[in-house]
């Protein structure tokens, strides 16, 4: 499972906790429903502004969004990021910035 996915499914289990519907969310956050859906499922990363927006709804920590322990073992999961930041750039800059923003918690 690639960490697209990984934090699709994560954020989706937080919303349905929080008992928010997609709809609901997207209206929150100003986006539609179908980036919603994108983004639970994988297809898309939301960009900083709209994880911070998403966050702040479900009010939670961006470490609590990216705690992945129930889907992956901690090797394969480092090997997948690291692997999947090693293809892609644009990745590589935006998990360095929520490093940069989680590292002293």
């Amino acid at each position: 499972m690639n960490i697209k996915k990984l934090l699709g499914k994560r954020l989706q289990e937080i919303r349905k906790k929080r008992n928010i519907t997609q709809e609901h969310l997207a209206e929150m956050v100003e986006l539609d429903t179908s980036s919603i859906s994108h983004i639970e499922n994988g297809k898309y990363y939301p960009n900083a502004e709209n994880l911070d927006k998403i966050l702040n709804v479900l009010n939670i920590k961006p470490s609590e969004i990216f705690t992945f322990e129930n889907f992956l073992p901690k090797d394969e999961l480092i090997e997948e990021m690291l692997n999947s930041m090693k293809n892609d750039d644009k990745l590589t800059r935006l998990m360095y910035k929520f490093y940069q923003s989680v590292k002293y918690q």
